[in-house]
């Protein structure tokens, strides 16, 4: 599990979504006998990265302990149309209960994986990383960096406490970028500072200032080019601006540290999945 998760944070996660799902109480799960008993499977619809496992686990463990789960694939693994990715048996109604918070988790970190693995494979072979940004599902920051990295990707900062982006509005309010620069070094020696640049002039100042990291916003291959030959390897170069995946592997070029991008997270589409429910010990 990644180190940027807390050791209660998929605990409190799965409390919160069960509490806005079940309310005072699931009522329809009332229409099954409390002594049936139910097994299930999990499966896939579509190829797809599996992420998510932990926080299913989580969903049953908090609801009803007596639901038991056999996971046939972990974090990380590529699954195909129609494979099964865990099977749960124990009381109906714990399952039925379960299953739309448990799913919601496993797909939408499965799809947030899924697409990281497709990016990650355009960078494969370089040195190049592919970082996320803070465009992510409210609620889900951590869960969804966690899902980045299980597809292969990295994460950018977590948030607005661990590193400096400095970007236009920080630039007129300090009165510049070396004076930004400075501030942040005054204010946080330890952390890294980044700044976003628009051109090859504010490019150039954010050399000049001892950035560590100069993220190029929307540079075109040339500027890119240009900037890779003025920075000399002084400052870790990042670019960012509309990459996707059919558009990232022209700006992965020799020099380039860092490609960021929002759609890692923030275009996330869910996985396809579907449980399927056997009631057992029906009446006659």
């Amino acid at each position: 599990m990644s180190k940027n998760l807390p050791e209660n944070h998929i605990s409190t996660s799965v409390k919160q979504a069960l509490a806005e799902d079940i309310g005072e109480g699931d009522i329809t799960a009332l229409l099954i006998p409390e002594e049936n008993t139910a097994e299930a499977s999990v499966i896939t619809r579509e190829q797809a990265v599996v992420c998510g496992t932990a926080w299913v686990d989580e969903v049953f463990a908090q609801l009803d302990p007596a639901v038991r789960i056999e996971w046939r694939v972990g974090d990380g693994d590529e699954v195909k149309p129609g494979d099964i990715l865990l099977t749960l048996s124990g009381p109906a109604r714990s399952l039925l209960t379960g299953e739309r918070t448990a799913l919601n988790f496993l797909q939408t970190l499965s799809g947030t994986a899924t697409i990281a693995r497709q990016f990650a494979a355009l960078v494969k072979g370089t040195t190049i990383q592919i970082l996320d940004t803070r465009k992510t599902i409210p609620g889900l920051r951590l869960a969804q960096k966690y899902a980045v990295t299980v597809g292969g990707c990295h994460n950018h900062r977590i948030g607005l406490y661990d590193a400096f982006l400095i970007k236009e509005n920080h630039i007129a309010a300090c009165g510049g970028i070396a004076a930004a620069v400075t501030k942040a070094r005054e204010i946080a020696p330890d952390k890294p500072v980044e700044v976003e640049v628009e051109s090859l002039e504010e490019f150039q100042q954010a050399l000049q200032a001892g950035a560590d990291i100069i993220m190029l916003d929307n540079f075109d291959e040339k500027q890119i080019r240009e900037a890779i030959a003025m920075n000399r390897g002084a400052a870790r170069l990042e670019v960012s601006g509309n990459l996707e995946v059919n558009n990232l592997a022209a700006k992965a070029i020799e020099g380039i540290d860092y490609l960021s991008s929002g759609s890692l997270t923030k275009h996330c589409r869910a996985i396809d999945l579907s449980m399927r429910i056997q009631l057992k010990n029906l009446p006659d």
